[in-house]
């Protein structure tokens, strides 16, 4: 019997717009995606500023948060909330954020409360949280 071989971890993290009520009302559904399993690791439903980016990090599994490398685009909520040793800012030519890019897409498809334009949205946060 072999040694069941050690993994990299690797995350890939982005945000997504969406509201609450009315459009004035942003919501902002923060995803962290195991690249390896295409899992989500862990979801934060906020605004698009350091404290949610860092309540996202602090949601992390604690492996995640001490071995994984985390890929993100150049937001500049992202280096304030992750340490720049797990943190590494990427563009999207470079392919390593595209499985949580592609996640996004398939949720605003799938969850009607996502789409950008839309009569179907939800009037309470936590209606909103419970469609995601």
């Amino acid at each position: 019997m072999q040694p069941k071989a050690r993994r990299r971890l690797t995350v890939q993290i982005d945000e997504m717009w969406s509201f609450v009520d009315d459009k004035g009302n942003e919501q902002w559904v923060w995803l962290a995606i195991d690249v390896e399993t295409r899992e989500i690791v862990v979801y934060y439903v906020g605004d698009r500023s350091g404290e949610s980016a860092k309540a996202l990090w602090q949601s992390l599994p604690a492996l995640y948060r001490q071995c994984a490398v985390c890929y993100t685009d150049f937001w500049v909520s992202y280096p304030v909330a992750l340490p720049s040793k797990r943190h590494r800012a990427v563009g999207k030519e470079s392919r390593l954020t595209s499985y949580i890019e592609r996640f996004n897409n398939t949720l605003r498809q799938r969850v009607s409360h996502l789409v950008r334009k839309t009569l179907s949205f939800s009037k309470k946060l936590d209606n909103h949280i419970s469609a995601i």
